[in-house]
This record gives structure tokens, C-alpha cells and sequence, in this order.
């Protein structure tokens, strides 16, 4: 095989509007990998990605795609050579929309034997975005209770079990269609829909919740900071409220940073974050590897154990890139649409 296929992005378009393309299949340089892709997701990156609102994506055009797993099909030098034929894992924020990608070899995670790549693609940036959110800025501990907005989603259904294995109580909001599911896993369930959230909330924990994860942005930040209890910590992920919004992609990212710099000034025991999965890449590389691999194999555990599930809302072939878009974009899915080769 000697040229691969990719879906590009060639500017603000419907998810019709994304384009199949062939090019050369890359050789590998020193210290890199080509990695022939088993499974790769559709994240809420992608989607505010083609309105071009993701607050850091690149140029127009580009690949999509914010992780992968599949098989190093070939390797550069420098490269132990027993990584060849091995199932890895890889955050790559664009361009895991392709049959193969090249990579630095320092960039992939082993997967464990015995994990799908399906199962195993629903963890890395998912799986990674719930492990240090909880353990990394919440530092949550067994016996507190926590507040997840969009407990069915990508990133919610692996942050619940997580909590759950850690001995937390879970509050999570979702729609009346996915309750059922999150009472399976634990989680006391809140319709966002019909239900006045901050009473509800108030009624499960009269003192407050210990860590609230809001991927909502806009007003429900402010919401979810008046739900802390004293000591308790915020973390806000994205602003999936101003998804479709026009205007500045950073806007709403600079609005929930002027908040949380404004909280944490505050002397009133809380604190807040921003969590963003790239920080510290860009002036500590070899630390954020180092982290990223430690947290992911911590994940890929969890999987294989069986103390978390992988929710794999659909699995569609690349050319239906569409069609995924639209499901993931649907709200009417639990876990995460997973494209194949």
C-alpha cells in the first residue's frame, strides 16, 4: 500500500462538506512511527471545529481527528523495533481522520492486550480529559459528592465511572432518555430538560457539592461555581452552550478564564480551573508525555479490569464521516461515535 486516505476540513462547512482525499503514504523519519488506524472518535472538538470555533484549531484546510488507536505499521530509525505491529494509542488533536498517520514515536501509548480498538479509542482523549479533571484538579476523594454535567456524553460516562470507582457520589445531569443508564452506573440522575437543576442539586447536597465539571460554559459556569460547597473546586471544560454561536472562537474560552481568575481571587475556600488536555505541552513536552502516558495506562487498566465500561455510542466506516458527525452532534447517543477504517 503505498497511499493513504484522510477526510479534510476545508473551512466552515455541514458535515456534508468534508471531503475524502488521497495522498502518498509518508515514510517514517528518525524517531517516528506510521500508524495504520483501527479506530479514531468524533469528538465535541470536531464539531465546534468545522464552525470554526474551537479556540485554538489551525488554518482551514485540515484533517480532523483528536486521537486514534491502531497498529505501527513501520518505524524510523531510532525506533525500538518491538514497537512494530503493536496496538497504540495517540492524542493528536487534528489529523487521526486517515487510514494511516505518521507520528513521533514518544507521542503513542502501548494498549493492553485484550482491549478492542473501538473500546480502547473511547479512553484516550475521553479517558484522559476525565482521569486528570478528577484526580489531577479536582483531587476528588472517596465519601465526597460531585455534580457532572452531561454524564451520557464521551467524556461524562467515563468521568462518572471513575468517580465511582474512587468511592464518590455522583450527581449527573442528562436527558430523560439516558437516566436508566446512569442509575446502572451509579449516578443519582438530574433531567436538564424539565428539572430546575441548582434546587435539585441543593436537595441531594444541602451543603454543596465537593467538584462540579461543566462543559456547558456560558451561564451554567456561574450556576455551577454557587453549587460548591466550601473547599470544593470547579472545573470547566468547554462551552457547549456557545456551539453555534457566531463571532470570536476565543470569546467564550476568555470569558470562563476572566471567571475563574476572578473566583480564585476570592477568599472564600474554592477554587476553579480551565482544563485544558495540552497545557504544559508547549514549554514541557517530555512532562506532559510522561503524564499523559502514566494517566492513559492508569485508564486503560480501569477498562481492561472491568471497573469502567467503554460506552461506544456507534461505529461507523471513515467514509461515513457524515453521518457520524450528525449522530455525535444529535445529542441522542451515550458515549462516544467511533470511526473505522
Amino acid at each position: 500500500m503505498d497511499t493513504l486516505t484522510e477526510v479534510v476540513l476545508p473551512g466552515k462547512v455541514e458535515p456534508e462538506g468534508l471531503e475524502l482525499r488521497e495522498r502518498p503514504l509518508p515514510a517514517p523519519g528518525p524517531g517516528q512511527v506510521v500508524i495504520a488506524m483501527e479506530a479514531t472518535g468524533v469528538s465535541f472538538a470536531e464539531q465546534q471545529m468545522r464552525r470554526g470555533k474551537y479556540y485554538d484549531q489551525p488554518p482551514f484546510p485540515f484533517v480532523p481527528g483528536y486521537d486514534l488507536v491502531g497498529t505501527v505499521l513501520a518505524t524510523g530509525t531510532g525506533v525500538g523495533r518491538e514497537l512494530a505491529g503493536r496496538r497504540v494509542a495517540a492524542l493528536t488533536k487534528t489529523g487521526s481522520w486517515a487510514s494511516h498517520v505518521l507520528l513521533d514515536a514518544e507521542d503513542v501509548v502501548e494498549v493492553p492486550d485484550g482491549l478492542g480498538a473501538a473500546e480502547a479509542e473511547t479512553a484516550v482523549v475521553n479517558g484522559i480529559t476525565a482521569w486528570q479533571m478528577l484526580h489531577r484538579k479536582a483531587r476528588v476523594r472517596a465519601g465526597q459528592t460531585i455534580l457532572v454535567h452531561g454524564a451520557n456524553g464521551g467524556v461524562g460516562s467515563l468521568l462518572v465511572q471513575l468517580a465511582a470507582r474512587a468511592g464518590v457520589r455522583v450527581i449527573g445531569t442528562a436527558s430523560a432518555r439516558h437516566h436508566e443508564m446512569l442509575r446502572r452506573l451509579g449516578v443519582l440522575p438530574i433531567d436538564y430538560r424539565t428539572e430546575d437543576v441548582p434546587a435539585r442539586v441543593r436537595e441531594l447536597a444541602p451543603e454543596g457539592v465537593d467538584a462540579v465539571f461543566d462543559h456547558v460554559g456560558g451561564a451554567s459556569v456561574v450556576a455551577s461555581w454557587r453549587l460548591l460547597a466550601r473547599g470544593g473546586t470547579l472545573v470547566a471544560y468547554g462551552s457547549a452552550a456557545t456551539r453555534d454561536d457566531e463571532g470570536s472562537k476565543q470569546l467564550p474560552v476568555l470569558k470562563i478564564l476572566a471567571r475563574v481568575l476572578l473566583w480564585n481571587s476570592l477568599p472564600n475556600g474554592r477554587a476553579a480551573y480551565f482544563f485544558n488536555v495540552w497545557a504544559g505541552r508547549s514549554f514541557a513536552k517530555n512532562r506532559f508525555r510522561a503524564r499523559l502516558r502514566t494517566d492513559l495506562t492508569q485508564v486503560f487498566a480501569a477498562l481492561k479490569d472491568g471497573t469502567i465500561t467503554a460506552q461506544v455510542a456507534a461505529r461507523l466506516p471513515l467514509n461515513r464521516f457524515a453521518e457520524a458527525m450528525r449522530l455525535a452532534e444529535s445529542g441522542t447517543v451515550a458515549g462516544k461515535v467511533v470511526l473505522t477504517p
